[in-house]
Formats: structure tokens, sequence, C-alpha cells
């Protein structure tokens, strides 16, 4: 199987409760048609609301594995759409979690490199309505990862996903 795009994934700022607050998130991702602009710290049209924990140049996308939705499927015996889990991209056919740091990804007109494995926090158990899913989300093992952009450019779903050497 050739490694590809299945989704590109972004969300404007949304306002969730949380212990008696309001607070922003950008985790409720969809999936876009058509390309999207991978440029500075972020894809076009994608906001993250807390950019020292998400988003910011060493975490300008995030990436997971439809693979990796398969297993969390069966896990909570449900179907899962793209971005269920605030990825910007949904990937097939590449190793997602686990993928080495330096590693970098051609995709589309952008170079993307990996930076380091997600460490979830507590919107992802808001979002999934569960905040156990926290301790289970990282007990799996599947974590997927973030990336920097490299180069800037233009990335599609469809587009297939060139794995690339670690610069050292």
């Amino acid at each position: 199987m050739e490694a590809s795009v299945l989704s590109v994934n972004v969300a404007e700022l949304r306002t969730i409760r949380w212990r008696g607050r309001e607070v922003p998130t950008g985790i409720f991702k969809e999936p876009v048609h058509g390309p999207v602009r991978a440029s500075g710290d972020s894809l076009e049209g994608d906001r993250q609301a807390d950019k020292r924990v998400h988003g910011g140049d060493a975490k300008a996308v995030y990436a997971y594995a439809r693979e990796d939705y398969e297993w969390w499927e069966g896990e909570l015996g449900r179907e899962l759409a793209p971005g269920t889990f605030g990825e910007n991209l949904t990937l097939q056919g590449v190793r997602v979690s686990g993928a080495p740091p330096g590693e970098r990804w051609r995709i589309g007109t952008a170079l993307l490199e990996v930076t380091e494995p997600r460490t979830p926090c507590f919107k992802l158990g808001v979002k999934m309505d569960s905040l156990r899913f926290l301790k289970q989300f990282t007990a799996a093992g599947r974590p997927g990862t973030y990336l920097r952009i490299i180069e800037e450019g233009a990335l599609a779903a469809g587009d297939s996903v060139q794995v690339l050497a670690p610069v050292r």
C-alpha cells in the first residue's frame, strides 16, 4: 500500500466548559477539501488555543495513522471519523506512532519533519467524553506524531507521503 493522506483536518477555535470555566480549544478538527497551505507554524485555516503545548514551530502539524484508527475502532466498538484525535493529517501506509525524530516526509509540495510523539491534554478526554480516555490513549502506545514545517507548500487528501531519511 502506498503511503498517502486520507484527510487534511483543520479547526477554528471553539470554547468548551472545563471545571466551571470556559476554555478555548482547536481539537475539533474537520476534514477539508482541496489543497491546504502548510506555512510558518500551522496549516492554513487551523488554530491552536495554547501554542506552548500544541502548535508552534515543533508542533505545527499533528499526524495520526488510519491503522491506529482501526485498532481504536475495535477497542471502542465504534467507527471514528478523521480528525477524532485532533490530528491535522490522517495518514495510511506510513509508520506514524514511533516515527523517529528527524525523519522527513514530503507531502504535496511541503516538507515536514517528525519532532516528537503527542502527549495528550485534558481536551482529548473532553472530546472523547471520558477523562479516563487520556490514560487509555497513553497506555495504548499509539500517540501519533508532531511535525515541523521545513519547506512551506500545499498538501491535500490523496497526496502520497514520501518518507525520507532523517537529517543528521
